[in-house]
């Protein structure tokens, strides 16, 4: 069974794909129809598409390591071994989006992990094309995720294969031409529910954590319906559609804030305290 997850998380990834460019040319083939195809619109989803450079660059260099670590961890360190079956499978997506819950609001909790996920959030607009907008460093930063999978027992492609759908899931919900859908923008994460995730007004900021469900949100207080459309990006804009000044914007904001430090603690507070920490006489 093993091979026919391999081949399903490869087909998995592959719709993903498909949907999202043929999402993103209706979008683009919309607002062109509607008198809406702002320059920044296509130059921002360029910026946004260009991620995928360095992102599969270190995707690349880190898959070694990924599977490695994994089958080692697996072998070594599980206690027990989740048999493989269709329910394990279903098992495994429901695992993966719970881990992907808390690595996802660790990410905008802690500054240094920020960093590589701000790529994400930096988009003036809310397209398909953000769908692919990654940081560099996120590869990384989902390896701890798997070896979590693998530490409670899941076989590493099972586990893999959780996390794939979990991602490719997401690739439709980003988007402002899908409306609410209802009683749906409770229980799943809808475009909706993403949209208020990706707003920068202060009531939905670090809100709509989840990767396919909404119940992880509803649990741990992190759920927030829409109520208007919000103002997507960050608090502090980085007014640039620059590839390269997209795909690492937050490291001169970061590198500023270190130089600024007083001390080694405020070194360490701005690297694994949440975004936008300051020491107290510094606040307003």
């Amino acid at each position: 069974m093993l091979e026919n997850i391999e081949r399903w998380t490869t087909e998995v990834d592959e719709l993903a794909i498909i949907l999202g460019f043929a999402l993103l040319s209706f979008e683009i083939i919309r607002d062109l129809l509607r008198g809406r195809l702002s320059r920044l619109k296509v130059l921002d989803s360029l910026a946004s598409l260009s991620t995928q450079i360095p992102f599969l660059a270190a995707l690349i260099a880190t898959f070694g390591m990924t599977v490695t670590l994994s089958y080692g961890v697996y072998y070594g360190l599980a206690p027990y071994y989740i048999p493989i079956n269709p329910w394990t499978l279903l098992l495994a997506v429901l695992a993966a989006d719970f881990v992907y819950y808390w690595e996802h609001r660790i990410s905008h909790e802690v500054r240094l992990l920020w960093v590589s996920h701000a790529v994400h959030h930096s988009a003036p607009i809310m397209n398909t094309a953000v769908a692919f907008r990654f940081g560099v460093f996120d590869p990384l930063i989902s390896l701890p995720s798997s070896l979590v999978l693998v530490l409670f027992g899941f076989e590493p492609l099972l586990a893999f294969f959780g996390q794939v759908v979990v991602l490719a899931y997401q690739t439709w919900i980003h988007t402002e031409v899908i409306g609410r859908l209802g009683i749906l923008d409770r229980i799943l994460n809808t475009p909706s529910n993403h949209r208020v995730h990706h707003g920068a007004d202060e009531k939905y900021l670090d809100r709509n954590y989840g990767g396919i469900l909404m119940l992880w949100d509803q649990l741990f207080g992190t759920y927030q319906r829409e109520e208007e459309t919000p103002r997507y990006g960050l608090k502090d804009p980085i007014n640039t559609v620059n590839p390269i000044k997209v795909w690492f914007s937050e490291i001169p904001r970061l590198t500023r804030d270190l130089r600024g430090a007083r001390s080694f603690s405020e070194s360490i507070a701005f690297l694994f305290r949440p975004p936008g920490w300051k020491p107290a006489q510094n606040q307003r």
